[in-house]
């Protein structure tokens, strides 16, 4: 579940800009950021006709969590609490909690994209995994969170991400990035993936199979001692080789015992100083679209839509930073 970073401005346009999303990561935009003006994997108007533009549904009630389950210290507060400026490092010892919460939260993840085919909604999705959650003696990290009703996110088609489960019916073609974070034992495993439902087009084949390149090519990169901006890098290289733009405002952060902490893991070309360090852990998450990287904000304040109704595509894995690499901590 990523944070979000305001740009200096935001045009105006259907519901509230993304400035004023949750996850505000206070950081003034670095300069030097590259912006393609041509997308060439930019959906044509006949293709967006095509699709109906994605709209809110019913939201039911948050789900119970049994009193015996630890819960996370911002449960039952207003709001979201501050980014920690700590840098999380682990030992031997926590080192294993993590990697127990990374592979729940992996479990969570794909058990949830079997339950992905058109006529299923996202809210019957966000059931399934809160049951298989608490089951499993965890907490649904996003329930509570700054608010946020629901155990998982479900962005379709052009949700960016933190798209709220609701009585939306998935339809053939769609494709739904599911967010999964889980609180065991007093660490947060973090990760999200997006998945194809029933008959997709090749585009969008496209797209999520990129966005993911684009992940795993960042984490290639990583081990101790290299700079944090060779992150974006890697992503912007290979997203903007197939014509697709990376979502600037969104961003990966340190995950561990506090759910959001630094460092900030900016996911386009940067110039923001740090390397990493042995024994951290963080999110690596980027997002792609097809069209425009600017996003607008839905009235629930949650749910963030690229401003032209192109698809967006995001995938996340919690990495473990060690001397010759990194280590995916969430994957099955």
């Amino acid at each position: 579940m990523e944070l979000h970073r305001p740009p200096p401005f935001r045009s105006g346009g259907r519901g509230r800009s993304c400035f004023q999303k949750p996850f505000l990561v206070q950081a003034k935009r670095l300069q030097g950021l590259e912006k393609a003006n041509t997308r060439q994997g930019k959906q044509s108007p006949e293709q967006l006709k095509k699709r109906a533009p994605l709209t809110p549904g019913t939201v039911s009630p948050p789900l119970p969590v049994p009193g015996h389950i630890l819960r996370p210290p911002y449960v039952g507060k207003k709001d979201a609490p501050e980014i920690a400026s700590e840098i999380q490092m682990h030992d031997k010892e926590s080192i294993v909690h993590m990697k127990a919460a990374c592979e729940l939260a992996a479990r969570v993840l794909e058990y949830a994209g079997t339950l992905v085919k058109p006529s299923v909604t996202t809210d019957e999705i966000d059931k399934s995994v809160h049951k298989m959650i608490i089951d499993a003696g965890a907490y649904p990290s996003p329930l509570g969170y700054g608010g946020f009703p629901k155990s998982v996110c479900t962005s379709v088609n052009e949700c960016i991400c933190h798209g709220i489960p609701d009585s939306r019916k998935l339809q053939d073609g769609d494709i739904i990035n599911i967010d999964v974070t889980v609180y065991l034992n007093g660490y947060h495993g973090d990760t999200s993936k997006t998945f194809l439902c029933g008959e997709v087009d090749e585009g969008s084949k496209r797209l999520v199979k990129v966005t993911e390149e684009c992940m795993l090519r960042a984490i290639s990169a990583c081990k101790h001692g290299t700079s944090f901006k060779k992150i974006g890098r890697r992503i912007s290289e290979h997203a903007g080789r197939h014509g697709f733009g990376v979502v600037e405002q969104f961003v990966g952060h340190g995950v561990g015992r506090i759910f959001h902490s630094e460092p900030i893991i900016y996911h386009q070309r940067n110039n923001m100083p740090g390397q990493m360090v042995e024994g951290q852990t963080f999110t690596i998450e980027p997002a792609l679209t097809m069209g425009s990287i600017e996003c607008n904000m839905w009235d629930d304040g949650w749910t963030a839509v690229t401003t032209d109704g192109s698809l967006a595509a995001q995938f996340e894995h919690t990495i473990l930073i060690t001397k010759t690499g990194a280590e995916i901590l969430t994957k099955c």
